[in-house]
């Protein structure tokens, strides 16, 4: 057994995960990036501990993430949106912010992975995460095909195994 695969298998039972997505014409009904990261992490045998939408201004994103790193009941915060170019796209920075570490890999995976979706648009995502107040954080795009790529093929694979590296 490899060591990725001994620390995998030594991953907690249990991971619950708030789910924020940023966005100033979503609602939960009509969130369906949010939607897709909850049925993969439930999928993938993770529990959601929370799902909300909060618009795309930075103290509102901000006030969110505390209150999520802050719950007793959250293991991982996954946002989706804010994460462009466009002056109100704030999300990256407040997350940024509020790392204790950041891992670099993740955004260039991400990207990695993007490019067989969208070519050199794959540049423009500014996807980060790490950890924060002892718990995993990601920043995802807002476009549904890009949240089920890095769930699928990133978060859903690793989440437990880096809770596992954050808890040693």
């Amino acid at each position: 057994m490899s060591s990725v695969d001994e620390h995998r298998s030594e991953a907690p039972d249990e991971v619950r995960v708030s789910i924020i997505t940023v966005s100033d014409t979503r609602t939960l009904e009509s969130d369906r990036s949010g939607q897709t990261i909850e049925r993969l992490l439930r999928a993938g045998g993770y529990s959601v501990a929370t799902r909300v939408v909060v618009t795309d201004d930075t103290d509102r994103v901000d006030a969110a993430l505390v209150e999520q790193l802050e719950a007793a009941d959250v293991d991982a915060v996954i946002l989706n949106g804010g994460t462009g170019l466009g002056t109100r796209d704030g999300t990256v920075e407040v997350v940024r912010r509020r790392l204790d570490r950041e891992l670099p890999g993740f955004g260039e995976l991400f990207r990695m992975l993007s490019w067989d979706q969208v070519g050199a648009a794959a540049m423009l995502s500014r996807a980060v995460g790490g950890s924060a107040a002892g718990k995993a954080v990601f920043s995802l795009p807002g476009s549904t095909k890009a949240v089920e790529l890095a769930m699928e093929k990133l978060l859903v694979p690793e989440l437990g195994h880096v809770l596992r590296e954050l808890r040693r």
